[in-house]
């Protein structure tokens, strides 16, 4: 750590033009690639228009369908390895705030970009409105991950 300047921990990254969200333009920055911003953002918006005509052409109702699908993909609980004596253990820890979005951005992505939707838009918005609905890869992965901590439960005391 410096001893004159302060230490700046995030950068800030602004809000998104549409809705001015800190959370899609998150979202943005995780589907750009190769530093093509524009690209992403249409991807992301395409996607919300697809969930906005599905839902009679309302914006207000895709974003909060949005925040429904995030938080149902949202990890609470992980596991880390963990060393101890001669053996590695999967210990359960909960998970921060910051590291709870980046997974759930991530989940979101991959298991969107698994699907066979023509489009990224359209695949991005079949993953939302399943994950909003309480399944999907994406809320799977979230489960699979609960499951695995929950099945080490018993190495918990090794957390220090």
């Amino acid at each position: 750590m410096p001893r004159r300047k302060k230490v700046l921990l995030r950068r800030d990254i602004g809000v998104d033009d549409r809705f001015g969200s800190l959370l899609i333009q998150k979202l943005i920055n995780v589907v750009m690639e190769r530093g093509k911003k524009s690209i992403a953002r249409s991807i992301v918006y395409e996607a919300f228009d697809c969930i906005a005509q599905k839902l009679n052409g309302d914006d207000k109702k895709a974003f909060m369908l949005f925040e429904k699908a995030m938080e149902n993909i949202k990890p609470y609980v992980e596991v880390r390895s963990r060393r101890v004596g001669g053996g590695v253990y999967q210990i359960p820890t909960e998970v921060r705030a910051g590291r709870q979005m980046s997974l759930s951005l991530r989940w979101l992505i991959d298991s969107a970009a698994s699907r066979s939707d023509k489009t990224m838009g359209k695949r991005l918005a079949s993953e939302l409105l399943d994950a909003s609905d309480g399944h999907g890869n994406a809320v799977k992965k979230k489960t699979d991950v609960h499951r695995m901590a929950e099945a080490n439960r018993a190495f918990s005391h090794y957390a220090w």
